[in-house]
C-alpha cells in the first residue's frame, strides 16, 4: 500500500484521471464487453445527454445535469450493466444564428443578407464548431463518462438523414401539411418563433376606451383596429339581447363609415369591461379562433416589418409605435375616444433572441396536425392520443409525479405544431417546387424527398427547395433514436432503444420531452423514447434568486471547479436538490463539500501511515467491528435503493453521514485503539466504490495512489449488502457503549470539563459482563479514569447523570470543576434567559407587533421563544443534576 500525499490537489490530478478513463475505452459499453468487464448478455442501461446548444459555454444548470446523469451512469456501469450514455450538441437554429448575426453586426456592421446564404452559413458553422469544442472540453472537466465515440450533432449528416426520413413519413401520412394559420412573428428576426422562444415582459401602457357605434370597446393597441368589422358579445349577455347574431350595424370609425357585423360567441367574458369586443383575426390568437369558428374574413393590418399597411389609409407605412398616438389623436378629434387610462399593466410578448415585439400574423407555414386520425398497429389514433396514453397508461413515469398534471394540461390543449422557420441555419425543409408548375399540371404538387432533388421527376425541369428551415425541436425530437442510427436498424438501435431515462429540466417538459414522445411513438409504431423522465429544477443563488449577470450572482462552473475541485461542485449540485425543485447554490456550500473530499482523503492518509498490510480477508474481533460491518451493509442497501429510484440527494446524505460520523468519527478512532486493519481497509475501499459515482475524481485518485489493483475504480463491481451472522446482542453492546460515550462527551461539554482532565464514572446496568469487556474503549474515547459498574442505582453526589437504553450513567464532577461556581453560572444563565423569554412574549402578545411587523420577523421571534424555553429546560436539568 502506497502512502498518500499530505493534501489532495484536484488541479494536479483531474485531467490525468479523466485521460486515464478515456484511454481505457470503458465509456464505451462495447469495450467493456470485449475486456470482460461486462457480460455480453447483461441488462442494458441507456440514456442520451440532452444536447447543449452550440451557442457558447455550459452554465451551472448544465453542470447540475451532467453531475446527476454521470452519477446515475457510473452507478449502472459499476453494477455490470451494458451502460451507454450518448453525447451530442444541438445546432439550436434561431439561437445560434442570432448570435452570429449579432457578432457580424458588431464587428463588421453587416447583416446576413450582405454575405448571402452560403457564406453566412460558413460563418455559423465555424462559430458552432468553436462552441462545440468548448462544450465538449467543459463536459470532460465535469467528469462526464460519455461515450465520445458515439457523439452526435443534430445537424450532422446522419441526423439530417433521419430528419428528412421522418418528415417524408409524416408528409406521406398527411400529418404534415402547409397552411395559413396564426403564428408568433418576430419582425426583427423576420421569422416565426415557437412559444418557448417568447419572453413576456411586464409593461405599463395606456388603455383606451373607444366608441364603436353603440358599444364601448377597450384596447391597448388602437393600431390594429383598422380591420375591426366584427363586434363580438356573449349569446347569454342580457345587456345586448336586442342585437342578433350576424346583424349588421353602420357606424363611424377611424377612416370613415364602416359596416360592422354582430357575432355571438361563448368565448367572450361578460364580466370584463363592457362585455363587448371587436376582433382583429389576423393579429390575435383568440380573435383568429373566433373568426375560424364563424367563417369570418381575415385582413392583415400590420406588415411583417412592423409598419401599417394600406388599409390604415393616411397612417400606412408608419411603424406601429409611431402610429399609435396619431391614431388616438384622430379618434379623439372624431369624438370616438371615451376615456384613457395611463397605468394599464400587462405583459407584452418579445422574441427571446432579438428582443423584437412579437406580432401575431397569419402566415403560410408547415404544420404537424396533432388531431388527424391515422392507423397504427391496427387501431385508429392521433398524435395527441399517443402523447396522452404514453403517460396515462404508465408507459412513461415522470419524476416527480406532480408534473404529470402539467404534462396533461399542455397536451390536452395541444394545437397543431408550426415546424417552419424563416431563417437560414438549420435543416432546410426537404421540399422542392418545380419551376414549370404553371405549364404542367403534374408539376403543381410539392416534391418531398429524403435525398436532394436536382430536377423535376415529371418534366425534368428546374426545381427550387423551400427556403425555410425546420423548427429545432423537430430534429431534437428524434434524439433518442436518431443518435442510435435510425432509420437504419443498427445494433445500437435494436439494443439500446427505448432508453431507460431522460434527465432534463422541468422547464422544457412540453417543449422537448413532449415532442420526443410525439415523434417517437409515431415513427416507431407506439414505442416510447424512454421509460422514465427525471426532471431537475433550476439552480438558484443562496437567497433563492435566479442567477443573472445583472444581479452579479452567476456561478461559473468552470471557475469553481478550478477553485474547489470538480467533486465538490458535483456534490453541492446534488445533495439538497430533489427532483422538480429548484436548488440553492453558493460558494460556501461548494467549499463545505471540498472539505468533505479532503476528509475522505485524510482518512486514506491515516490508513497509509499505519504500516498496514492489505489483505482480502476480513476478521471481526470486537463489537465495534460487528457494528461497523452491519452499518455498512445497511448503508449499501439503502444507498443502492435510493440511486435506483433516482433519489440522489438522499443517497448522498446517507453516505456523507456514514462516512463522516459513523466511520471517521467512530470507527477510525476505535481503530487507533483496537487496530483491526482488515475491517478498516474493507470499509474504506467499499466507501470509495460507493462514493465513486458521486465524486469520481478523488475516489479514483485515492484508488490509484493507495492500492495495487488490476482494475480502475470506475469499472469495479458496485458493493452489494453482505449477509451478517453477527448476533444481535453483540451489536447492541456496541450501541450501548456508543451511547455511554456520547453522554459522557456531552456532560464534559455542558459543564466545561477541561479536555485534559480524566473523570470517574459509575454505570448502572444489568449487562455487567458485556459492558465490562468495553471498559478500555470507554476510557480511551471519553477520557475516563475509573469506571464503576454495578446493578443497583445508589445516590451519587456532585455528579451529572444521564439515562441510556439499558441503564444509567453518573459522571463524578467533584474535584474536577468548582461545583458551586458551576451552579451559580447555571442559575444566572436561567435567570437571564427567563428575562429574555418575557421580552419575546411581550412582543408576541402585542397586536401592534404581530399585525404590523413582516411575517418573517414575527416567525423569527416565535422560533427564538422556542429556543429560549428549550435552553431553560436543559439548564434546569443540568442544575438539578448538580444539586441532587
Amino acid at each position: 500500500m502506497k502512502e498518500l500525499s499530505k493534501q489532495y490537489d484536484p488541479q494536479k490530478t483531474e485531467d490525468d484521471i479523466y485521460k486515464m478513463w478515456e484511454d481505457s475505452g470503458f465509456f464505451n459499453p462495447d469495450v467493456c464487453i470485449e475486456k470482460g468487464i461486462t457480460d455480453a448478455d447483461a441488462e442494458t442501461f441507456s440514456i442520451v445527454l440532452p444536447p447543449p446548444n452550440v451557442t457558447g459555454t455550459l452554465h451551472i444548470g448544465h453542470a447540475a445535469m451532467l453531475a446527476i446523469e454521470d452519477t446515475i451512469v457510473r452507478f449502472n456501469r459499476m453494477q455490470g450493466k451494458r451502460t451507454l450514455w450518448i453525447p451530442g450538441t444541438d445546432h439550436a437554429a434561431i439561437a445560434t444564428q442570432s448570435k452570429v448575426e449579432k457578432i457580424l453586426k458588431e464587428e463588421e456592421n453587416k447583416t446576413r443578407y450582405d454575405l448571402g446564404r452560403k457564406e453566412f452559413l460558413k460563418r455559423v458553422d465555424v462559430f458552432a464548431q468553436d462552441s462545440h469544442d468548448t462544450i465538449v472540453n467543459q463536459s470532460k472537466k465535469m467528469g462526464s463518462s460519455l461515450d465520445w465515440s458515439r457523439e452526435a450533432f443534430t445537424l450532422d449528416e446522419k441526423r439530417s438523414h433521419a430528419v428528412r426520413t421522418a418528415f417524408k413519413k409524416m408528409y406521406d401520412d398527411n400529418l404534415i401539411y402547409q397552411g395559413a394559420r396564426i403564428v408568433n412573428w418576430d419582425p426583427i428576426g423576420k421569422t416565426t418563433v415557437s412559444d418557448d422562444e417568447v419572453i413576456y415582459k411586464e409593461e405599463v401602457a395606456k388603455f383606451y376606451y373607444l366608441q364603436y357605434g353603440p358599444f364601448v370597446i377597450g384596447t391597448s393597441r388602437p393600431e390594429t383596429k383598422f380591420g375591426d368589422k366584427y363586434v363580438v358579445m356573449h349569446p347569454d349577455d342580457d345587456r345586448y339581447k336586442e342585437y342578433k347574431h350576424e346583424q349588421e350595424i353602420e357606424l363611424e370609425w377611424i377612416n370613415g363609415k364602416i359596416t360592422a357585423t354582430v357575432i355571438k360567441d361563448e368565448a367572450i367574458d361578460m364580466d370584463f369591461g363592457s362585455g363587448v369586443m371587436t376582433i382583429t383575426p389576423w393579429h390575435d390568437n383568440t380573435d383568429f379562433d373566433i373568426a375560424t369558428r364563424h367563417n369570418l374574413d381575415y385582413e392583415q393590418i400590420i406588415d411583417f416589418d412592423g409598419t401599417l399597411l394600406e388599409i390604415a389609409g393616411e397612417f400606412a407605412g408608419q411603424p406601429i409605435t409611431d402610429a399609435r398616438q396619431n391614431i388616438i389623436d384622430k379618434l379623439d378629434e372624431k369624438g370616438l375616444l371615451v376615456k384613457l387610462e395611463d397605468d394599464y399593466v400587462h405583459n407584452i410578448a418579445t422574441a427571446e433572441r432579438t428582443g423584437g415585439t412579437i406580432e401575431p400574423q397569419i402566415k403560410k407555414q408547415w404544420w404537424i396536425d396533432v388531431n388527424k386520425e391515422f392507423e397504427q398497429n391496427g387501431k385508429k389514433t392521433t398524435l395527441k392520443i399517443l402523447m396522452q396514453s404514453a403517460v396515462r397508461d404508465n408507459l412513461i413515469d415522470i419524476i416527480p409525479e406532480q408534473f404529470e398534471k402539467t404534462y396533461f394540461h399542455w397536451i390536452d390543449n395541444l394545437r397543431d405544431w408550426c415546424i417552419s422557420r424563416q431563417i437560414w441555419y438549420g435543416h432546410q425543409i426537404p421540399v422542392w417546387y418545380c419551376q414549370n408548375a404553371d405549364e404542367n399540371e403534374k408539376c403543381t404538387q410539392p416534391i418531398v424527398s429524403t435525398d436532394d432533388i436536382i430536377s423535376c421527376p415529371h418534366c425534368d425541369g428546374e426545381v427550387k427547395q423551400d427556403p425555410d428551415t425546420l423548427d429545432t425541436w423537430f430534429s431534437s425530437g428524434l434524439w433518442t433514436f436518431s443518435t442510435l442510427g435510425w432509420p437504419e436498424q443498427t445494433d445500437d438501435f435494436l439494443t439500446y432503444h427505448s432508453t431507460n431515462l431522460l434527465e432534463t429540466g422541468y422547464d422544457i417538459l412540453f417543449f422537448w420531452v413532449a415532442r420526443m414522445i410525439l415523434m417517437t411513438r409515431y415513427i416507431l409504431d407506439g414505442e416510447v423514447p424512454f421509460k422514465t423522465v427525471y426532471l431537475h429544477g433550476l439552480v438558484r443563488d443562496e437567497k433563492g434568486r435566479k442567477m443573472s449577470k445583472s444581479i452579479g450572482n452567476v456561478i461559473n462552473p468552470m471557475d469553481v471547479n478550478k477553485k474547489y475541485g470538480t467533486d465538490a461542485v458535483r456534490l453541492s449540485l446534488m445533495i439538497g436538490s430533489t427532483p422538480g425543485n429548484d436548488a440553492k447554490m453558493s460558494e460556501k456550500k461548494i467549499e463545505s463539500y471540498r472539505n468533505f473530499s479532503n476528509k475522505l482523503w485524510n482518512i486514506g492518509r491515516y490508513i497509509t501511515t499505519q504500516d498496514i498490510k492489505e489483505t482480502s480477508d476480513v476478521s471481526i474481533n470486537s463489537p465495534a467491528d460487528a457494528w461497523i460491518m452491519s452499518r455498512l451493509s445497511q448503508t449499501i442497501s439503502s444507498v443502492t435503493q435510493h440511486i435506483e429510484n433516482y433519489r440522489l440527494s438522499q443517497a448522498g446524505e446517507e453516505l456523507r453521514d456514514f462516512t463522516w460520523t459513523t466511520f471517521a468519527d467512530w470507527y477510525v478512532e476505535i481503530h487507533k485503539i483496537e487496530k483491526n486493519d482488515t475491517v478498516l481497509i474493507h470499509v474504506y475501499k467499499t466507501l470509495l466504490k460507493l462514493w465513486h459515482p458521486f465524486i469520481p475524481f478523488v475516489t479514483e485518485t485515492i484508488w490509484q495512489e493507495m492500492f495495487d489493483e488490476d482494475q480502475i475504480l470506475m469499472v469495479t463491481k458496485y458493493p452489494a449488502p453482505q449477509e451478517t451472522s453477527m448476533k444481535e446482542d453483540v451489536l447492541n453492546t456496541f450501541e450501548t457503549v456508543k451511547e455511554i460515550i456520547t453522554h459522557i462527551r456531552n456532560i464534559r461539554a455542558t459543564y466545561t470539563v477541561p479536555a485534559n482532565s480524566e473523570i470517574n464514572i459509575t454505570i448502572i446496568t444489568q449487562d455487567v459482563k458485556n459492558i465490562t469487556t468495553q471498559e478500555n474503549l470507554i476510557k480511551k474515547l471519553a477520557r475516563v479514569g475509573k469506571i464503576t459498574i454495578q446493578t443497583e442505582d445508589t445516590p451519587q453526589t456532585e455528579s451529572a447523570s444521564a439515562i441510556f437504553t439499558d441503564g444509567k450513567l453518573y459522571v463524578h464532577l467533584s474535584g474536577i470543576i468548582d461545583i458551586e461556581k458551576e451552579k451559580k453560572r447555571l442559575e444566572d444563565d436561567i435567570a437571564q434567559t427567563e428575562k429574555y423569554i418575557k421580552s419575546i412574549q411581550g412582543r408576541l402578545n402585542s397586536e401592534q407587533f404581530t399585525k404590523k411587523a413582516p411575517e418573517n420577523i414575527v416567525q423569527q421571534e416565535r422560533d427564538n421563544l422556542i429556543q429560549a424555553e428549550t435552553k431553560v429546560t436543559e439548564s434546569s436539568q443540568h442544575l438539578e443534576n448538580l444539586t441532587n
